[in-house]
């Protein structure tokens, strides 16, 4: 991966690959205080803005960069910021609510909820049968066995846990 900068946001260039994947990085500060928040969008992906967006946001409100109370930036401002349209911000605030992460208060913008310890265990063993997906989907194209894959997994298990 090779980091290059292009006006004031990170471009990451992925040797071997033709894509490129910006990577967004959004410094707010309101009266005293300041957080930074760290949104990746890949414009180019099957998947849409909305949903990178509330799967990321989630993500920094369960590993708790994102606290109780903090607002989020308003719609316009991570629009602009991430050049979509407010309507897919939107969007994903409104998702966000649903799924009990936020709250909106008209005129004041959005807020993050306390987490939910419940949801948060979810949300990791989510997060690791999609990666355990991936190391899958890779043994399978480097002709690696279920037996030999399980085999290692038990090995690194053994390793990590003792």
């Amino acid at each position: 991966i090779y980091p290059v900068r292009l006006n004031s946001r990170r471009a990451f260039f992925i040797s071997g690959f033709t894509s490129v994947n910006y990577c967004y990085i959004l410094f707010i500060e309101r009266e005293g205080w300041s957080f930074r928040m760290k949104i990746i969008i890949q414009h180019n992906s099957m998947v849409p803005i909305y949903e990178q967006l509330v799967n990321q946001i989630k993500s920094l409100i369960l590993e708790e960069s994102l606290r109780e109370n903090e607002p989020l930036p308003s719609v316009r401002v991570l629009a602009k910021e991430i050049k979509a349209s407010a309507l897919t911000v939107k969007k994903a605030y409104d998702l966000l609510e649903q799924e009990g992460f936020v709250t909106t208060i008209h005129g004041k913008g959005s807020f993050v909820l306390a987490v939910n310890k419940h949801a948060k265990r979810e949300n990791l063993l989510y997060s690791t049968q999609e990666e355990l997906e991936q190391v899958i989907k890779k043994a399978r194209q480097a002709g690696i066995s279920k037996a030999e894959l399980a085999e290692l997994i038990a090995m690194i298990l053994e390793e990590e846990l003792g």
